[in-house]
């Protein structure tokens, strides 16, 4: 067997691979006279099929299977040993006039090279990396939705501005009927405001579904609409009272604390907001991490210049897929899949020049981490190593589950980089100018 290879340029390249009789004559005969020993053929006993009739009706079937798995083998072991970086897969020329009936035989497969190009983390133009901040603002929210959730319900004969109001939501063309807790500052604008107060039990109320809410996907919760029919719905709906309720606000005292945190783990308004800020803003720190993580991706693919095998990998797609696809449907996935496929050429270089790893000790303790907060969610603030190692060692065994954790441990190795290497400039922002800013 001979491969030889062609590089028709920086990224495209042929291989050939020429098998001669004596590669794959041992194994085609060695298989037929198997085949001899069971073949069941009338006229003749069991192992004394003469070998001219076996070849005759099985040989070529046997050859065509040998070849295609030497062929196969060879060129997996030449891609190897060649340490080439091949996108996509081989594609075989078409060979219309192969000669089965040959003892030699030649096959050609284009390869798409993967492009030689160096990652700069290092920018000229510094990316932000947010810092999100809860103030006073949003402090003060929070505890006043605290002592609204522990405190006493007091019912009132009318709606006023502050009412938790129950009632059912009615419309019997779009088969509306859901009961619902609402309050006032849900609704958008004054105008639906002014229709409630002063309404007691049993009013009815005709509202618009069209600009309801700030939000459509609202309607979705409060009325139990499907999503599709949420946006752009506009028809009229009943709400009748059923309920209207106020809240007393629970004190700020140590029995309030003790509920929400523990005994004595805090023991004063001062240490409640401390406890509050802290808390919030280590979830805020994950909405940072994953938007500086997305603007560094944003950078890199922008400013890493390289060339890739366009026409090779259109082609490649067009019977890649489960479904195969003409050249026009190949060229616009290749255009949607171009992005993805640069970062990952890029994310592979960084990872490779920096020796970045997950080995298995950072997947079981990523496990174990994982575990014992979803326990001490359910009260269990203690469990044993033996406990844990178990549950660990389920997850361990879930091969979809390990790709998880190796994705989610890469990118915070990739993210501890960025924030080391990368040109960043910190800026201070708080939740909410962050959510208006890039949510809104």
């Amino acid at each position: 067997m001979n491969i030889t290879r062609e590089n028709i340029d920086a990224l495209n390249a042929v291989v050939k691979v020429d098998i001669a009789k004596e590669d794959y004559s041992d194994n085609v005969e060695k298989i037929l006279t198997d085949y001899r020993k069971s073949a069941n053929i009338p006229g003749f006993r069991k192992g004394h099929v003469p070998m001219t009739m076996v070849k005759k009706q099985y040989g070529k079937a046997v050859l065509v299977d040998e070849v295609n798995k030497l062929l196969q083998d060879a060129l997996n072991k030449y891609l190897t040993e060649e340490k080439l970086d091949v996108l996509g897969n081989p594609l075989p020329k078409p060979q219309d006039d192969l000669d089965w009936d040959s003892d030699h035989f030649s096959f050609e497969f284009e390869l798409g090279l993967a492009p030689e190009f160096e990652v700069n983390l290092k920018g000229k133009k510094a990316i932000t990396q947010y810092n999100i901040v809860a103030d006073k603002k949003m402090l003060d929210n929070q505890v006043e939705q605290i002592r609204k959730q522990y405190g006493k319900i007091v019912s009132e004969d009318t709606v006023i501005k502050d009412a938790e109001i129950t009632g059912v939501f009615l419309n019997e063309e779009k088969e509306i009927n859901n009961t619902a807790t609402i309050t006032l500052d849900k609704f958008k604008g004054k105008a639906t405001e002014k229709k409630f107060i002063g309404a007691k039990v049993g009013d009815v109320i005709t509202l618009k579904t069209e600009g309801l809410f700030d939000d459509d996907h609202d309607l979705m919760n409060f009325l139990k609409v499907s999503h599709d029919d949420a946006h752009g719905l506009n028809v009229d709906v009943n709400f009748t009272i059923n309920e209207i309720n106020t809240r007393e606000l629970a004190d700020l005292d140590q029995e309030l604390f003790d509920k929400l945190f523990g005994k004595d783990t805090v023991t004063s308004v001062t240490e409640l907001n401390e406890k509050i800020k802290e808390d919030s803003e280590k979830q805020f720190a994950q909405q940072g991490d994953q938007k500086l993580l997305n603007d560094v991706t944003e950078y890199l693919v922008e400013n890493t210049k390289f060339d890739l095998p366009a026409t090779f990998l259109q082609r490649w797609m067009q019977t890649a897929g489960e479904e195969e696809m003409d050249a026009d449907q190949a060229k616009d996935e290749y255009e949607k899949s171009e992005k993805s496929m640069r970062y990952q050429l890029i994310e592979g270089k960084i990872i490779e020049n920096h020796k970045l790893q997950v080995t298995v000790d950072d997947l079981k303790d990523s496990a174990r981490g994982m575990i014992k907060t979803q326990m001490a969610q359910f009260g269990q603030m203690d469990p044993s190593d033996e406990e844990l190692d178990g549950i660990a060692a389920r997850i361990m065994s879930n091969k979809d589950e390990v790709k998880r954790l190796s994705e989610q441990l890469m990118s915070q190795k990739l993210l501890t980089l960025y924030k080391a290497e990368a040109n960043l400039k910190v800026k201070e922002i708080t939740y909410d100018d962050f959510v208006k800013e890039f949510y809104s």
